[in-house]
């Protein structure tokens, strides 16, 4: 059948401009995909594209008191929608009609950690006239009277003495894009996800729930949970975004006593640690693309810390082994669980609980430690080949490649700097392609909410930290950049240090990645965004040198002068949006060979 979401998002545009919209400012983003698209596709509307929230709704605001008449405004979830809040509150004061429209992660994804997910119910508070979370899409007559009812309620509200802003929040489920979805018999979905329906076996609750965030678990708690690890032989620990420097030893040492692979996100401060030695994987995020290995990794427990990784092919492996234990080791109490799969929650400290397990691991019988090896001789194994197929193909590619950022800095940054990361891209790349061997660099971003908002001031607040006494870097894209270009300030005010390597595919060159770039029509007015800058003008203001680099002896040139003269250095490797997509997708060809071939050599 046709996607249900964009009957109800039509009818919900359709509305708007029966009901007197006229112009909506759209800011780009990927979960407002249906309701940007449906706009596109409206004659009726004129559309003004906006690439900082924070301008976008100022803008809506004079063009809607210039014109007398509501103007809607469109963003992305998270972060995007708090930017609005100032024009809201202006909005509020002056009697100007505005209709503000968030775009939000369905029900299920909030308050579980899930990205770009932040409380946006009644997100202004009493700056708007009007609230309404509206329900998710269905293509049921009853829904489209609904959106329809909502549509125009919404509109008059803006109008109605004293005008205003009204505020309606709009959660959508995946798929974002128009494309047709399969009609699947209830009992298909049934048996792909019996947990999901029938619940866990033996009448044991879907979640088990363990609190003690101050201290240790019962000795009756930790003696089940060594039970259970000392019979899963084939486990992984996964550690996402976190930021405890008591964590690393112990959860090192129960890795070495389970014999368990560690699968350590980048802001998870256990790359490069001397202590890690080969039990922390890096190139999982390419590797668990293949189907050749994740076919035949089926693992038989998953212990996570932190928050929730950045990998997308982790979070995909582990939703296909759904029915696999995992165990989530939270010490603030909180519930980070996106994708609904964790079988246990246990709230506690977690070096204090990884030191307990691994002595009772240690003087327990271990009758499977031959298994465990090979478990993990196995993703050892896949991760050296994958980081050497990543490293021999990345120096083949023709052009600056946006993925080698990171692999030479890995190379040129000293032991303890600082690398703060923007999030689209630059996160992803450097969880990919960020080897730092034997050498501590403490990598740091904005993973609470996955924003592009903030993110210069806040690698420059990281740096007045260290009192410019540590190399500090910043690699970010170019529209995140843009939006918080006076964050610049900062470095000039307080005379900071900081190295920016500004990744300028003209931009949003994540959305290239994603659905939204099977839809050209209005691909690029909507997600490309391109707003075809000079930045160079931008960093002589704030008193800081700019350098474009056209090669990577370039680029090491301007890290190493950045880093040993101080003060504020902006980089800018320029890329090409379509061709580093290409160039992602031949380095996973590449790495899919390398496995083959060495399966081949095995025999397997």
């Amino acid at each position: 059948m046709a996607n249900p979401t964009y009957a109800y998002v039509g009818a919900f545009i359709d509305e708007l401009q029966r009901a007197g919209i006229q112009h909506v400012v759209i800011c780009p983003g990927s979960r407002s995909t249906p309701l940007a698209l449906a706009m596109a596709s409206q004659p009726a509307l004129r559309i003004w594209m906006h690439i900082d929230e924070r301008s976008a709704a100022f803008f809506g605001l004079g063009l809607a008191k210039q014109l007398h008449q509501p103007v809607a405004l469109l963003c992305t979830s998270g972060t995007a929608a708090a930017n609005f809040l100032p024009a809201v509150v202006e909005a509020n004061l002056t009697h100007i009609p505005l209709l503000i429209l968030t775009a939000d992660r369905p029900h299920e994804l909030r308050d579980c950690g899930a990205p770009q997910a932040i409380e946006q119910n009644r997100l202004y508070g009493s700056h708007t006239k009007w609230f309404m979370d509206v329900a998710l899409p269905e293509a049921s007559a009853a829904a489209l009277r609904y959106i329809r009812t909502i549509a125009n309620r919404a509109t008059a509200l803006t109008m109605a003495i004293p005008a205003g802003p009204v505020h309606l929040n709009l959660p959508f489920r995946e798929p974002l894009t128009p494309d047709p979805l399969p009609d699947q018999p209830l009992p298909e979905v049934s048996q792909r996800s019996p947990l999901a329906w029938h619940g866990r076996p033996e009448h044991a609750p879907y979640v088990r729930v363990s609190d003690t965030p101050l201290g240790a678990l019962a000795a009756e708690e930790l003696t089940r949970l060594a039970a259970l690890i000392g019979t899963k032989p084939r486990g992984l620990l996964v550690v996402g975004p976190c930021d405890n420097p008591a964590l690393a030893e112990p959860l090192l040492q129960m890795a070495h006593t389970l014999h368990y692979p560690v699968l350590a996100d980048p802001l998870s401060q256990l790359r490069g640690d001397p202590s890690a030695q080969s039990s922390v994987l890096t190139s999982y995020d390419a590797f668990l693309r293949i189907e050749s290995f994740i076919a035949q990794a089926e693992p038989e427990l998953i212990i996570r810390f932190g928050a929730m990784p950045t990998s997308k092919p982790l979070l995909l492996y582990m939703k296909r082994y759904a029915v696999c234990p995992q165990i989530v080791i939270d010490e603030h109490g909180g519930w980070n669980d996106p994708t609904q799969l964790a079988s246990e929650f246990i709230h506690a400290d977690p070096p204090t609980l990884c030191r307990a397990l691994s002595n009772l691991l240690m003087d327990g019988a271990e009758s499977s430690a031959e298994a465990k090896q090979a478990w993990l001789t196995s993703w050892q194994h896949t991760d050296q080949l994958t980081r050497q197929a990543l490293l021999t193909s990345m120096h083949d590619l023709p052009a600056l490649f946006e993925g080698r950022i990171f692999s030479e800095l890995a190379e040129l940054l000293p032991a303890e700097s600082t690398l703060y990361v923007g999030n689209s891209m630059p996160v992803r790349d450097l969880d990919t392609f960020f080897w730092p061997d034997q050498r501590h660099i403490r990598c740091l971003g904005n993973r609470g909410a996955n924003g592009i908002d903030g993110v210069v001031s806040s690698a420059l607040g990281a740096s007045a930290a260290t009192r410019n006494k540590q190399a500090s870097v910043l690699v970010i894209g170019d529209l995140s950049f843009l939006h918080d270009l006076n964050g610049l300030i900062a470095a000039h005010l307080h005379k900071l240090s900081l190295t920016i390597v500004l990744v300028n595919n003209d931009g949003g060159g994540i959305f290239s990645f994603l659905p939204q770039a099977a839809h050209p029509e209005h691909f690029e007015q909507l997600f490309g965004t391109p707003t075809g800058l000079d930045f160079r003008p931008a960093a002589q203001m704030y008193g800081g040198k700019f350098q474009r680099v056209k090669d990577w002896q370039g680029f090491r040139e301007a890290i190493n002068e950045g880093i040993d003269r101080g003060g504020l250095h902006i980089v800018e490797v320029p890329t090409e949006r379509s061709s580093n997509v290409q160039m992602h997708r031949q380095l996973w060809q590449a790495v899919e060979k390398a496995l083959q071939a060495a399966s081949v050599a095995n025999g397997r």
